[in-house]
């Protein structure tokens, strides 16, 4: 990606005051989520909301973190930094080199060009599915693909299933618990979460091999 390295780095930042957003965080993301999806559609280029928030226009409660994520082709990395740019949007380099930061009224934005240490292409954007967020409509990663995605990213500095366990139950119907078995079982902390969600009853036990 050529764009990072003109990029100023995170200590170089400015505050970012320019657009005022509501004192309340979970409308000040869900604002600054708009904002960021009207300009990646404008760009053409393919894209799809990740994270919590992606979790959120799925069906489950707002949980916002610190920011929204937003996942695009690494070829399409310097075309959606300069769409977000030309809207207004200070862009910065992250220590990270799969992502691009971005800051809004104070609300972080991550651009991510890997998801859990793969290169985001375009079977997963296709994947995407059309969801309203506060009543704007954007693709939003596909229920496995998310979770997947954060399945993927346990390991022993960060094994939480906190986040994890409201979304399997109440997308379960939408995940593709079998594809994601076969991808993760072979991990320890997938396969131990996978025997949770099967003593409380979310999924079915695999069947015994004779």
């Amino acid at each position: 990606m050529t764009q990072k390295a003109a990029l100023p780095a995170d200590r170089d930042l400015p505050v970012d005051d320019t657009r005022r957003l509501p004192k309340d965080h979970t409308q000040a993301i869900l604002e600054t989520t708009k904002r960021v999806a009207a300009l990646l559609k404008a760009s053409g280029q393919p894209f799809a909301l990740a994270g919590s928030v992606a979790a959120f226009a799925h069906g489950l409660p707002a949980g916002f973190q610190h920011d929204t994520d937003f996942c695009v082709r690494p070829e399409d990395a310097d075309t959606a930094v300069k769409a977000l740019e030309d809207g207004g949007i200070a862009m910065r380099q992250a220590p990270e080199d799969w992502l691009v930061k971005g800051r809004s009224g104070g609300e972080e934005i991550d651009l991510i060009f890997e998801l859990a240490r793969r290169p985001v292409n375009t079977e997963l954007l296709e994947r995407a599915v059309l969801r309203p967020v506060d009543s704007v409509w954007m693709p939003v990663l596909a229920p496995t693909d998310l979770m997947d995605s954060r399945l993927a990213a346990l390991c022993e500095h960060y094994c939480d299933f906190g986040d994890l366990l409201p979304m399997a139950r109440m997308l379960r119907e939408q995940i593709d618990w079998d594809r994601l078995s076969r991808v993760h079982r072979s991990a320890p902390l997938a396969d131990a979460f996978f025997y949770l969600l099967e003593r409380l009853g979310v999924i079915d036990r695999p069947e015994a091999t004779p």
